[in-house]
């Protein structure tokens, strides 16, 4: 059984799901789960869950991102990509002090919505799939983080940027805003996410290095096994009767565990990663003030 994390460097043309079932065939497993939605389009970090580590498909989604795009000036498409279908061309007068001025200004975050060529649900409908009908809906805007945007090189009417941005934010929508504000429209003629949380480009793998290890018997040399990914965390070795609260998923009562970790009360929500007796993981356990408690977060009891 594999239990762990693979990060993808997800080439053009594939889908997140194509991904996810590429690598079922690979490993001959079903239970693979992506940690966010990569257009067709775009190149990238895409860490995949295996096994147990599927648990914590959603915790990786949240996690901070970085791309790096190109912004075509000109042009609006349905899609806010070069992909989809060319509604208007205006002619580009912006400076390249006006631009960055106009990327800056989003710095801080801004309420953001959502494409409609998009994996978001509206009344439990995918947002791609109401498009290709025809149909567009309102879509009530979202708050998206922006940390930092820096413009790699201007060549009109082409502008490389990079950004640095939260979870659920549209870069697609970010580049089209950018454009209507420079009055002009703007497109995104290609993206490559670099980050995601710690996974980075660097550490990333294609679909053929996976297959190229599968068929070596060296997948072990691409996993990131659970114990890696949380290696930063105290770590926390039950004993006595509370081996048995472990293994039913109970909570453990603070004092005894700061006792045995010699550890000062913790902060609300700071966690501690429990092992066996092996040192094999037995969970993630997040600490709560009102009753004195570590709660179980994520649970990997399995074999």
């Amino acid at each position: 059984m594999i239990n762990g994390i693979i990060v993808i460097n997800k080439e053009k043309g594939y889908t997140s799901h194509d991904v996810v079932a590429r690598l079922r065939g690979i490993l001959h497993t079903k239970k693979i789960g992506h940690t966010g939605t990569l257009d067709p389009m775009a190149e990238g970090v895409l860490p995949v869950c295996i096994g147990g580590a599927t648990k914590l498909c959603e915790t990786f989604t949240g996690h901070d991102k970085e791309y790096e795009a190109v912004m075509l000036l000109g042009g609006t498409y349905d899609t806010l990509d070069v992909t989809g279908q060319l509604l208007e061309t205006r002619e580009v007068m912006s400076t390249a002090e006006e631009i960055e001025a106009a990327l800056k200004s989003f710095i801080g975050g801004y309420d953001q919505i959502p494409p409609m060529y998009s994996a978001r649900k509206i009344n439990g409908k995918k947002l791609y799939d109401l498009a290709r009908s025809g149909i567009t809906v309102e879509r009530p805007p979202v708050f998206v983080n922006i940390y930092d945007i820096s413009i790699v090189s201007i060549d009109l009417p082409r502008v490389a940027i990079k950004v640095k941005c939260g979870k659920g934010t549209y870069i697609r929508s970010l580049i089209d805003d950018t454009g209507k504000k420079l009055g002009c429209g703007a497109a995104m003629e290609s993206l490559i996410r670099t980050r995601s949380g710690d996974f980075t480009l660097e550490g990333a793998h294609t679909l053929s290095d996976i297959e190229e290890a599968a068929k070596n018997d060296k997948i072990s040399d691409v996993i990131i096994t659970l114990d890696e990914v949380f290696s930063d965390l105290p770590a926390y070795e039950p004993s006595g009767d509370l081996v048995k609260y472990v293994r039913n998923g109970n909570v453990l009562p603070g004092r005894k565990v700061r006792d045995a970790m010699s550890q000062k009360r913790p902060k609300e929500g700071d966690r501690i990663r429990v092992c066996d007796a092996t040192g094999k993981l037995c969970g993630i356990y997040e600490y709560k003030i009102a009753g004195d408690i570590f709660k179980p977060y994520k649970m990997f009891l399995g074999p």
